[in-house]
């Protein structure tokens, strides 16, 4: 039976059903059930039962009464009457599955609902053990009687809270209008989920023929040839559009360094060419966090070979997901390839390019194949002189809020990592 033939009936078949059921006396159920699968032959039976969920016996005991196989007439049952409920049987059981599943209870136990980590077969399984016997079906059915449901995992723990959470937010925002409102750039940056490269899975789902899924690897084992492609965001707030630099290499502060000076050289010249300052937004963490050496370093680098005066706010610790980029650039993305494997980086750079939103967002993206290695360490010595020289702190706050100048003079050092030893 073809697909599109199947749903038809198991439409039709359900809104019968759904209308007669209650208009019909036990017997009269049986034999219209029975008449039905009768009508459908071969697998008839399985299908009727599967769609109303009726046991298949009592389908099958029609039928043999419409084929006079047995006495026409049969008894029926006054109301109320049948098998009892196992919990009426076994008064026991619903306590001994609560009791079963309240060790691994997930969540606040005086909550209405509630949720286990154990499968149904598995409660069925111990719970038999224990003098229950009891199908899949109807642990399924107390269960939901009882408030559980499946659920999936709910990003809401942000680690500590800081005391000063709001009030940076307010700074930031206060940052940003002031440097709108002077028409200076301000962007968003960070680094998104690293993707690898080739016929793999990817969640989600998009519009294909019917019965015909993109087909893809069974196991997630990285491909040696293609790697991994390392996307790098900038968002420029004022403009609403983005700009990702895919790597191939390492995710380093260099890298994320090098993505903003690649977008400032090819869009942020054009859409601000009078620009002294730079707005930076970044979260706390990664290859752009507040305590990352080589990120300051190459700031200052890129402050030297642009003459903008670079200003980063960060977002405090455990509050990445209000980064505007997130919000901004990197969820139309993820939505865009939805569904979609990644099979080469050119077809990552395409779709990131064709990104848009109904606000007119416009994303372009470039493949980065420069190397970055891992391990710079910046001396304390070179520290110290960019701190007096160069890096000046926002009396709020000068860990997550401060500003890298360009040399005064021709002579000042750029001050690249002198070594390689540790990150």
């Amino acid at each position: 039976m073809a697909a599109e033939e199947r749903e038809r009936l198991e439409g039709a078949l359900t809104r019968r059903w759904l209308d007669l059921r209650d208009h019909l006396d036990e017997r009269s159920r049986r034999l219209w059930l029975a008449a039905e699968a009768r009508s459908l032959g071969y697998g008839g039976t399985q299908f009727v039962a599967a769609v109303t969920k009726v046991a298949k016996d009592t389908i099958s005991g029609g039928i043999k009464e419409l084929a006079g196989e047995t006495a026409p007439g049969g008894r029926v049952r006054r109301a109320g009457a049948g098998r009892k409920r196992i919990e009426q049987v076994d008064p026991e059981l619903p306590a001994a599955l609560d009791a079963l599943v309240e060790p691994v209870t997930r969540g606040d136990p005086e909550s209405p609902l509630r949720w286990t980590s154990k499968s149904l077969s598995t409660l069925a399984g111990e719970l038999t053990a224990r003098g229950h016997p009891v199908s899949d079906d109807t642990v399924r059915r107390l269960l939901t009687e009882q408030g559980f449901s499946l659920q999936a995992n709910s990003k809401t723990l942000e680690g500590t809270r800081h005391a000063d959470r709001d009030a940076q937010f307010h700074h930031i925002n206060a940052q940003v209008k002031a440097a709108l409102a002077a028409g200076e750039p301000v962007i968003s940056v960070d680094t998104k989920k690293k993707e690898i490269v080739g016929p793999y899975k990817n969640g989600g789902r998009e519009y294909r023929p019917r019965g015909d899924p993109e087909q893809v690897n069974v196991h997630d084992f990285i491909d040696k040839k293609l790697g991994k492609a390392v996307p790098y965001g900038v968002y420029d707030v004022g403009a609403n559009t983005g700009w990702v630099s895919v790597g191939v290499d390492h995710g380093t502060a260099a890298f994320a360094v090098n993505s903003i000076r690649t977008w400032w050289n090819t869009i942020g010249t054009a859409t601000c060419p009078g620009a002294a300052q730079l707005l930076i937004t970044a979260d706390c963490g990664g290859s752009n966090g507040n305590r990352v050496r080589l990120w300051k370093t190459e700031l200052a680098a890129l402050a030297a070979g642009t003459g903008l005066t670079i200003t980063v706010c960060h977002h405090p610790p455990g509050t990445s997901k209000w980064n505007r980029i997130e919000h901004k650039l990197f969820s139309f993305i993820s939505m865009n390839w939805r569904g979609r494997p990644l099979t080469s980086h050119e077809v990552i750079i395409n779709t990131i390019g064709a990104t848009t939103t109904r606000t007119g967002l416009k994303v372009k993206a470039r493949l980065d194949e420069g190397t970055y290695p891992k391990g710079v360490k910046i001396p304390d010595r070179q520290m110290r002189e960019l701190e007096k020289t160069r890096l000046t702190r926002d009396p709020w706050h000068g860990e997550w809020n401060y500003s890298l100048h360009p040399p005064t003079t021709p002579d000042d050092p750029d001050m690249p990592p002198e070594d390689l030893d540790s990150s």
